[in-house]
């Protein structure tokens, strides 16, 4: 069995088959992965809410949103994280459907395992890097992915809010430097000073003993905020 690191890649595999699920967890987990599933559409979203996976394994033939419906909406909300379709429906007419929603690709079930991962493994490494600076940030207990947006206190993923993570990324990639309120606001939305000031609280209450009197997260009067990281 390989372990897994904080560094390792993380999946999301999303299928209402029990057993699927945890043929795969286990499978993927032995290879090396991160894995985390879900049995429908609307419980893989409230993990992505949490999480920031690296590639998704998602079944089409769900209970309510279809696979296929949640690989449209994703794209349409510019999400590129890559998707592999599974599923049992494997016509042409099928596979294409599935590669218009958006998908990376598709297998077909039954499934061979070890194809399965030299898909995942071949998808994976077609992923562009352009982020050169760093994957971690630490701060006390806390570690900070910037590419997925992941916070752990120890073994415990810490949730935020999609706009939690993009201040603490922003304050992250920034460490010891001083952010102007200005540029922690939404891009291409108007959001007051005092908008900002209420995002840092709800932030502080999550990675601060007592927000009141911050360690990590400080504020600089007059103009904004930093991040002291270890």
């Amino acid at each position: 069995m390989v372990s897994a690191n904080e560094n390792t890649m993380h999946l999301l595999v999303v299928d209402d088959d029990t057993r699927i699920r945890q043929l795969l967890s286990s499978y993927l987990s032995d290879n090396g992965f991160r894995v985390t599933s879900a049995p429908d559409a609307s419980a893989a979203r409230a993990r992505m809410r949490a999480v920031a996976f690296d590639l998704i394994i998602l079944d089409i033939m769900m209970p309510g949103e279809t696979g296929l419906e949640l690989s449209q909406s994703l794209r349409a909300e510019n999400d590129n994280v890559p998707i592999l379709f599974l599923s049992a429906l494997a016509d042409a007419d099928d596979r294409i459907a599935g590669l218009m929603a958006g998908a990376d690709d598709y297998l077909g079930k039954p499934f061979e395992p070890r194809e399965l991962l030299l898909r995942v493994s071949s998808i994976l490494k077609r992923q562009p890097v352009n982020d050169p600076g760093p994957a971690i940030i630490s701060f006390g207990p806390f570690v900070f992915h910037l590419q997925r947006g992941e916070l752990r206190n120890d073994d415990e993923i810490i949730h935020l809010t999609t706009r939690e993570k993009e201040m603490l990324r922003i304050l992250a990639t920034n460490p010891g430097t001083v952010i102007e309120r200005s540029n922690l606001s939404q891009p291409g939305k108007s959001e007051n000073t005092r908008g900002v000031d209420v995002q840092i609280n709800r932030l502080r209450a999550k990675i601060e003993t007592n927000p009141t009197q911050p360690v990590y997260l400080q504020t600089v009067r007059a103009k904004g905020y930093v991040l002291h990281v270890d």
